[in-house]
């Protein structure tokens, strides 16, 4: 009983620490997510968060793994391969920094293929598969990726290009 009742202290102090960090880096990116004012804003010393997240690359990884989770729960449900184009747009849409977090450059240091996020980019991936060979698959996933980084970027609202309209003709 009291193992559970630790475990679950521990997934509660890590889904708070989770939830800062996303709110650093909804406002920052990666270089936001700083341990030391995560912990100031729940109320504990720097070193109690290291019980939880052996460092602050441990933290992004897991927020990596979320989101590529997340992805994955959001696109299986497609039926085809519209349907999975529009839920990966919307997706990324409404979760900019988390897309972000999975595919701009990565930080100084961090190693981008780690075993876990290779395997949580996988089931994303899969999902894909499901309609198409994979180098066609890779071709669309490229295409998508195109589009929706630029829109998310602004870069079609500066042009005054319709994002909708250009997102039609990449996944024709």
């Amino acid at each position: 009983m009291l193992e559970t009742l630790t475990n679950d202290r521990g997934e509660q102090v890590r889904a708070a620490v989770k939830r800062v960090a996303l709110t650093q880096l909804k406002s920052g990116g990666p270089a936001a997510v700083a341990l030391n004012a995560i912990a100031r804003e729940l109320g504990v010393s720097g070193p109690a968060l290291y019980r939880y997240f052996s460092s602050r690359d441990a933290l992004l990884t897991a927020l990596v793994v979320d989101a590529y989770d997340d992805l994955a729960d959001v696109l299986e449900p497609a039926t085809d391969l519209e349907t999975l184009a529009r839920a990966y747009r919307a997706w990324a849409r409404a979760q900019p920094h988390r897309y972000r977090l999975l595919f701009s450059a990565p930080w100084p240091g961090y190693d981008p293929h780690q075993p876990s996020l290779v395997a949580a980019a996988k089931r994303s991936m899969d999902v894909l598969l499901r309609y198409v060979d994979a180098e066609r698959a890779v071709t669309l996933w490229s295409r998508m990726h195109g589009h929706v980084l630029l829109e998310i970027e602004g870069n079609f609202a500066s042009m005054g290009l319709d994002a909708d309209k250009l997102f039609e003709a990449v996944t024709a």
